[in-house]
């Protein structure tokens, strides 16, 4: 291109620099030629394809515009599966490097790839992945159909987990199983944050007794609060399970569960380029990157960068990296929304998207990534991680740097105004380093996030959970990695040993540390 000349991408080059792999942006600038320009739409093509299935259905229909806050109240049937036997089926294959990352990977993919099919089939929304765990949404429906289809959807599930009860690693035999919970109630979802980086969030009791109710049931069984249950019981035989809930029988022939309740056809915006003048492959690169802008601000950006460099394989490759992993549970909102009146609403989510604005900026600054906001027994976790992607030697440091502010800003902020009254919220903080599984998780060629999964985020979890308010507690290994390298070099962080516990999962005792403050220097 001659040096005064003007590139057809000037106008959407501050756009594209984030969409293009880094050979590709180079090579469009320097020379914008048609076929080149081709290139830069076949890949924009295909990276609108990815993107479409890393965000919810809901979200990926209608975009919300990025950086305003939107909520609604929703009604429906919630789903939540979970794992048994996915850490240990983790440490088997570490042991095997690369290979055993691959052999992981399609493991839980298939399994993931025959869950999703039949929660697609049965009427469902998956709205989230945590972990090896999903959070499906039933949409409200006549005659408590939304409740009927789910139960369907958890025994088909169910059936399906035959497969997975003798995986061979490494000469020995490991299983599979899965916790199927559901509940139906009414719970507000949102969309906060700039436009740099939004999130969807599930607020409300509900959600948190889908979680319940899968804490209670069986491996193998689907388990339903009695709301749940008390809406379909004519249509299913029940188990009593703990007190309050039921399992549903499955007694069903092949007929009478069937394969589907529905059929959904996903609907992926298509451009079919008629018109390959300069002007026409520019005129379609403009309509796509306006599509993709909306979908771009649900990713986190070194997630994003992945994405945008791995598109033409359509495949993140897994792996087995050691961060640093931050647990957060913000206590007191998802609780009390359900109290919130009409009034308080657009404050209180406005004060939401604050928060997470802050807490993001927090962890990007420091070199992490802030994956989503999820539910948890008693609040809203955010699962932080440093050292995937983009690792640096002090991602210790950095990790308890965030966790640090992370903390300032929950202690800080005001209390909330919900059913009239100020409402308190606080945090609990867990931190834990050492080996994850890190892959794109879900069907390969459709739903699907970049996730991290293992012990060590189960660890940091239990910490979390363990944590009182406003306190952060922390492994041994984080510890350690937090002092100085040297008896010459001052200490980072003040931090003092709390005490041995015995952790679900672990062979022996764990010793917990509290990380106090930064130290100023």
């Amino acid at each position: 291109m001659p040096a005064d000349a003007v590139s057809p991408l000037s106008a959407l080059e501050p756009k594209l620099r984030h969409l293009l792999p880094a050979q590709l942006y180079a090579q469009a600038w320097v020379d914008p030629q048609p076929d080149v320009l081709m290139s830069v739409f076949a890949h924009l093509r295909t990276l609108r394809y990815i993107l479409n299935d890393y965000v919810p259905r809901q979200v990926s229909a209608d975009p919300p515009t990025p950086g305003k806050v939107t909520y609604r109240w929703q009604e429906g049937t919630l789903l939540f599966t979970d794992l048994a036997g996915f850490t240990t089926l983790v440490e088997a294959n570490s042991q095997h490097g690369q290979a055993g990352a691959e052999g992981l990977w399609h493991v839980l993919n298939a399994y993931f790839a025959d869950a999703l099919e039949i929660i697609s089939k049965s009427g469902g929304d998956l709205l989230e992945f945590t972990g090896d765990a999903m959070l499906v949404q039933f949409a409200a429906g006549d005659r408590n159909s939304d409740t009927a289809m789910a139960v369907k959807a958890g025994l088909r599930m169910q059936r399906t987990m035959a497969k997975f009860s003798c995986i061979e690693i490494a000469g020995r035999n490991l299983s599979l199983g899965m916790r199927v919970g559901i509940h139906t109630g009414r719970f507000l979802a949102a969309d906060l944050g700039t436009p740099l980086r939004m999130v969807r969030i599930l607020l409300g009791k509900a959600v948190q007794a889908a979680k319940r109710a899968e804490g209670a049931g069986k491996v193998g069984r689907v388990c339903l609060t009695e709301v749940a249950s008390d809406r379909v019981k004519e249509r299913f035989r029940w188990e009593a399970g703990q007190p309050g809930y039921q399992l549903a029988i499955d007694d069903l022939s092949d007929d009478q569960l069937g394969e589907y309740d529905i059929t959904f056809n996903k609907r992926r915006p298509s451009s079919t380029l008629f018109d390959r003048s300069l002007a026409g492959i520019m005129g379609e690169i403009e309509t796509i990157v306006r599509q993709v802008e909306p979908l771009v601000s649900y990713i986190p950006q070194p997630i994003l960068k992945l994405l945008v460099e791995n598109a033409a394989e359509r495949k993140i490759p897994p792996d087995f990296p050691q961060p640093t992993v931050v647990f957060v549970n913000i206590m007191g909102l998802s609780e009390s929304v359900d109290n919130v009146r009409p009034e308080e609403e657009g404050e209180l989510m406005t004060g939401c998207s604050q928060v997470f604005a802050l807490i993001n900026a927090a962890v990007t600054a420091r070199g992490g990534v802030l994956r989503n906001v999820t539910y948890h027994l008693e609040g809203s976790d955010i699962l932080l991680y440093f050292g995937v992607i983009n690792a640096h030697t002090d991602d210790a440091i950095r990790a308890a740097s965030a966790a640090c502010a992370v903390r300032d800003i929950i202690a800080n902020l005001p209390a909330p105004t919900i059913g009239g009254r100020p409402s308190a919220i606080a945090c609990q903080i867990g931190m834990a380093k050492g080996p994850v599984f890190a892959a794109e998780i879900g069907e390969p060629r459709g739903r699907r996030e970049f996730n991290i999964l293992g012990d060590t985020v189960n660890t940091a979890a239990r910490l979390m959970s363990r944590a009182t308010a406003n306190q952060i507690l922390m492994t041994e290994a984080v510890y350690q990695s937090l002092a100085p390298q040297s008896l010459n070099d001052p200490p980072n962080f003040k931090c003092e040993y709390q005490t041995t516990v015995a952790l679900k999962g672990k062979a022996s005792p764990t010793p917990i540390y509290i990380l106090q403050e930064p130290i100023e220097r």
